[in-house]
C-alpha cells in the first residue's frame, strides 16, 4: 500500500481528472443517487435552524437537500476536494437563490477545522471511503462539530453487494486507454470501508462516540436508454477521464460493452429494456461527538 502523501496526491489527481464527468452527469446523479444517502439523511433528522456540514459534497445536490431541510434560518456547508466540482456547485446553486447554502474547496484531511465551524451535525454520502487518511479526515469532522453533535454517513460495502460498479469498469476498460491505478486493499476507493471493524477503528481513533455501523440494501431505479445509463456510470467511475479522452468509436464501444453487462439488471416488467434496478449494499454509519 502506498504511503499517505502518495495516496493524497493520487486522490487529488484522480478527482481533478474525473470531475468533468461528475459535472456533466450532475443532474442525472442528483435524480438517481438519492437512495445512496437516504438512510443517513433519515437518521440525521436535520432540524430547522441547524448548521450542517456536508463532507464530499461534489456538485452540490446533497448540500442543497440539507439546506432545504434546515430552512429558513439554518445553513448547509458543502466541502469538497475538487475545485471544479465546488465551482459547479456554486453555479448550480447560486447564493441569491439558495441563501442558506455555501460551498468550500478544502482537503478535509489536512484542514484543522472546516471554516464556519462549529456545526450541529455532519452528513456524508459515499465519501468517507475515499479518504487517503480517514482518521485525519474524520478527526477534522469531529473538531468541526459541537459537543454531542451527530454524524450520519453511508459508504459502499464490498463488490459482491454492488456488482454493477465492478461490471462498469470491467466492461469499459478494454475499449479505452490506461485507467488510473485501481485501489488495493484499504486504499481510498469504493470498497475501502467494506469491513465494519475498520469503520469502528477509524471513528474511534478520530474521537467519536456511540458508533453504529448497520447494513442497508437499497435499489437505484434508473429509467433511461441503455446508452445513457452506461455513460452515466462510466463518467462517475475510474474510467471517466480515459473515456472522455477516447475517440468517438472507442467511447461508443465502451458504452455498448457496459450496457451489455448491465442488461441483467433490466426490470423484466419493462419490455423496452429501459428501466434498470441496480442493487446497492451500503453501511449506514452513525456516531456522536463527546
Amino acid at each position: 500500500m502506498a504511503d499517505t502523501e502518495s495516496l493524497r496526491a493520487r486522490n487529488l489527481a484522480f478527482w481533478t481528472q474525473t470531475a468533468p464527468g461528475w459535472i456533466r452527469q450532475a443532474d442525472r446523479h442528483d435524480r438517481l443517487g438519492g437512495p445512496l444517502g437516504a438512510a443517513a439523511l433519515h437518521r440525521l433528522r436535520p432540524r430547522a435552524s441547524e448548521r450542517i456540514l456536508d463532507v464530499g459534497s461534489g456538485c452540490g445536490g446533497t448540500a442543497a437537500e440539507l439546506a432545504a431541510a434546515v430552512a429558513p434560518n439554518g445553513q448547509a456547508v458543502g466541502v469538497d476536494l475538487a475545485e471544479s466540482m465546488v465551482a459547479a456547485a456554486r453555479r448550480r446553486f447560486p447564493p441569491d437563490r439558495y441563501p442558506g447554502l455555501r460551498f468550500i474547496t478544502a482537503d478535509i484531511e489536512t484542514a484543522d477545522i472546516v471554516p464556519g465551524a462549529p456545526f450541529d451535525a455532519a452528513y456524508s454520502r459515499m465519501a468517507l471511503m475515499l479518504l487517503a487518511d480517514p482518521v485525519a479526515g474524520c478527526t477534522t469532522i469531529r473538531r468541526s462539530l459541537r459537543p454531542r453533535a451527530r454524524l450520519a454517513a453511508t459508504v459502499f460495502r464490498d463488490g459482491t453487494a454492488n456488482p454493477w460498479l465492478v461490471m462498469t469498469v470491467l466492461a469499459a476498460a478494454p475499449h479505452l486507454e490506461a485507467l488510473p491505478p485501481l485501489p488495493l486493499g484499504e486504499e481510498p476507493g469504493p470498497f475501502a470501508f467494506a469491513r465494519p471493524a475498520r469503520i469502528q477503528r477509524v471513528l474511534t481513533a478520530a474521537g467519536f462516540e456511540g458508533i453504529s455501523v448497520q447494513p442497508r440494501d437499497v435499489t437505484l431505479t434508473v429509467s433511461d436508454d441503455p446508452d445513457a445509463v452506461a455513460e452515466w456510470l462510466i463518467e462517475i467511475g475510474p474510467a471517466s477521464a480515459a473515456y472522455r479522452a477516447a475517440p468517438p468509436a472507442q467511447r461508443a464501444a465502451a458504452r455498448t460493452a457496459t450496457a451489455g453487462l448491465l442488461a441483467r439488471f433490466h426490470d423484466p416488467r419493462d419490455r423496452s429494456g429501459a428501466t434498470y434496478r441496480l442493487p446497492a449494499g451500503l453501511w449506514l454509519i452513525t456516531a456522536t461527538t463527546p
